[in-house]
């Protein structure tokens, strides 16, 4: 999930305000009664950026070498036996550490015991967020979600700025009112960047994702509640190392970018392979 993969994904911008490792570690440093607050990332997840730089530069490498060859054959480590795979445990390690699998998630599509779970991270005025969420998710949730083999968590990640933060706060309020999924591809219908993500345009998608209570929809998106939710899925993903979006991890595998559905369908055939060879022992 590093920034080599801008190509499929788009990477942050540097001048967004709050957003860079570098301004969160400006503002973790004012004073020592701070400090112990500003550490919201569990050490497992924190130790896992390095390891995950080196998985997403394997699976990079192991994808254009299959692109390339033509052959259609997959080699060994692509055979659906988890065993082949020498990364495997460095993938089981990221699945537990970020797989939230909560009752009543609504961030989350699918059943909290479906044996493979994609994490999204992404920015609602990524363009390629936004090709992912009207190409490849509804067939994931044809092929996958609906039938028990995969559940899709959701995690806001903006890094373009307070527009993209704005969003973000406003797509957990309409959480709130069971709404999310509904207001997320509403969002995403359609490319929307700065004036077109402001509160009023915001209440107004709200509004057509069903939205009830309007009042307590803009209460949420400017309290504490969604500001702390949006700065929990943020400090996740930096944690991993995502720095671009849309970053996934299938099973604890990265994908980063708006990949083809090849790419998905084989990441959820090797971690769906994984999870029954465990569940055998």
């Amino acid at each position: 999930m590093s920034a080599s993969s801008s190509k499929a994904g788009q990477k942050a911008d540097p001048k967004a305000k709050k957003t860079g490792p570098q301004a969160r570690a400006k503002a973790k440093t004012p004073s020592k009664g701070k400090a112990k607050a500003s550490v919201s990332l569990p050490r497992r997840i924190a130790a896992l950026g390095a390891i995950l730089a080196l998985v997403a530069a394997v699976v990079a490498v192991g994808m254009a070498i299959g692109k390339s060859g033509g052959s259609g054959k997959r080699g060994p480590a692509a055979s659906g036996d988890p065993s082949a795979d020498p990364m495997q445990g460095a993938y089981a390690r990221a699945e537990q550490a970020t797989s939230r699998r909560k009752d009543g998630d609504p961030l989350a599509l699918g059943r909290k015991d479906a044996p493979v779970v994609l994490v999204e991270y992404a920015d609602y005025q990524c363009s390629y967020c936004g090709k992912f969420t009207r190409d490849s998710q509804p067939e994931l949730v044809r092929k996958y979600v609906d039938q028990g083999v995969l559940r899709i968590e959701f995690r806001n990640f903006p890094i373009f700025g307070k527009d993209s933060e704005r969003a973000a706060r406003a797509s957990w309020a309409a959480g709130q009112q069971g709404k999310f999924w509904q207001f997320h591809d509403e969002v995403y219908a359609k490319l929307r960047k700065g004036d077109a993500l402001a509160e009023d345009k915001l209440v107004d998608m709200a509004g057509k994702a069903g939205v009830t209570d309007i009042d307590r929809f803009r209460s949420d998106l400017n309290g504490s509640a969604s500001e702390e939710a949006v700065k929990k899925d943020q400090e996740e993903g930096y944690g991993l190392g995502v720095t671009s979006t849309p970053s996934f991890l299938v099973g604890g595998r990265p994908i980063a970018g708006a990949q083809p559905m090849a790419a998905f369908d084989e990441a959820i055939a090797q971690a769906r392979a994984a999870a029954a060879k465990k569940s055998e022992k």
